[in-house]
Formats: C-alpha cells, structure tokens, sequence
C-alpha cells in the first residue's frame, strides 16, 4: 500500500457548512459536537499545539458557526483535560511537560494493565479473534509517511487506536474503559510530538506489539502486562529524547 502525506496546505475544513447539510434538524448541538470532534482531532494530532491559544471569535469564523458553539465545544474539552481555561485569558491547548509525561504514562501502565489482566481472564473466543483481527489490522498499513517519516501515517493511528482497544474490551468495566481512553488521548499528543524530531534511535513497534498479542493469546496474563508496559515505557523514552521539541511548541500563541 503507499502512503502519500497528505498536504499541508490544505484548507482548514468548514465544519459549518459540511456539518450543516447533514445535520438540519438535529439543533445547535449537533454542531457543537461536531466542532468538539474537530478541535480534538486537530488537539491530538497536534496541529493545534499545547499551549496554543485558541480564539473563540477567530473559530467561530473558521467553522461558520456560532460563538456559542465554540465555547460550548471548548468547555466540553476542558472537562476532557485537552483545553485549559482561564478567566482572564480565555482558552488555550493544555501545554505538555515531562512531568505530566511520566504522570500519565505511568498511571497508563497501571490502569490498562489491569484492564489488560481482566480482559485475559474474562475475555472468550470471540475476543481473542477481535484482538488477532485488530493486530492483523494494524499490521497491513505504514507506520509513518515513506516520503516524510517526521509523520504518522493516518490510518495507522486509526487502526493502532482501535488495536490497544481491542485488547483490553473484555476487562468487564465500562469505568476503567473510560479512564483507559482518557490517557490513551493524553499520551497521543506526545507521540505526535515524538515523532516529529529524529532522536538517533530506531524502535520495532510491530516486535513490541507482536509480544503482547503473543502473550493474550496464550492468556499469560503477567507476560502481557509486562509487555505493554515495556511498550508504554518506551514510547515515554522517545518522547524524553525528544524534549527539546516539546520545550520548543509550548507557550505557542
């Protein structure tokens, strides 16, 4: 499959009109909805930066969309811990840091470790299949763009997202899914942030997963946890190596 980045240039989507025509009758909430959709994706793929501020008037323009919508959709992404907000300044992107790095890959490892461990001991057939299914999945696109290796490839994202999912689906606890995908969307921003400087190291992120999957499927629960833990613990590692980017886009304005 080749993979072609896609442009930078390419215009900023108009939510408003898009989402506009496909959802006349559903009200404003829809559309706050699906501007919270937006700035998220563009949070976490970090083109919008950690620090950076975020002008409700300048956005509201962008989506063709009302200033309540806006600041609605920057509310809920508050509560999501993405945006931060201040009286006085308005909002911004929450800003990264090391210590929030080892914060949250650390409360990463244990709380998916658990959910890891009760999916291994709860999980049937089915699961196992859709585990295999996603790891198969994932396996079938690019890591990063042949032509910018700076750049994950898109659906490699999509599918590496649904692929750490898969694995932890049968844990029995819709709280600890919860939490489990809060951090996972927090530890995304770094990755993306990671990836973007050479740090004069290579990893084998398809070995790292192979081992976990390798470990579910013989339901060798502390071989799995330890591997995802590793692999977690990794991934922190690159993104430590590359702090001075890090250090560079917070404070963006």
């Amino acid at each position: 499959m080749t993979a072609k980045r896609p442009s930078a240039s390419l215009p900023a989507m108009n939510i408003g009109l898009s989402f506009r025509e496909g959802l006349a009758g559903d009200g404003p909430r829809s559309l706050t909805s699906a501007v919270q959709e937006r700035l998220r994706a563009d949070i976490l793929s970090t083109r919008l930066l950690p620090g950076q501020k975020l002008h409700i008037a300048g956005l509201a323009k962008q989506f063709s969309v009302s200033l309540a919508a806006v600041r609605e959709a920057l509310s809920r992404l508050v509560a999501d811990g993405l945006v931060q907000a201040s009286d006085q300044r308005g909002f911004r992107v929450c800003p990264v840091s090391l210590a929030d790095l080892a914060d949250v890959t650390q409360t990463r490892i244990d709380i998916e470790g658990l959910a890891l461990r009760r999916s291994i001991e709860r999980g049937d057939q089915a699961w196992l299949h859709s585990v295999l299914a996603a790891w198969e999945a994932l396996k079938a696109v690019p890591h990063r763009y042949p032509d910018d290796p700076t750049v994950h490839y898109e659906e490699w994202v999509a599918r590496h997202r649904i692929f750490h999912r898969a694995l932890v689906n049968a844990c029995g606890s819709q709280w600890l899914l919860g939490f489990r995908d809060v951090l996972h969307e927090q530890s995304e921003r770094y990755r993306r942030l990671s990836i973007r400087r050479e740090v004069g190291r290579t990893r084998d992120v398809e070995a790292e997963h192979a081992a976990i999957v390798e470990a579910v499927l013989a339901r060798d629960a502390d071989a799995a946890v330890s591997a995802l833990s590793k692999h977690f613990g990794i991934t922190r590692e690159f993104v430590e190596l590359a702090a001075p980017r890090i250090a560079e886009v917070n404070g963006t304005t």
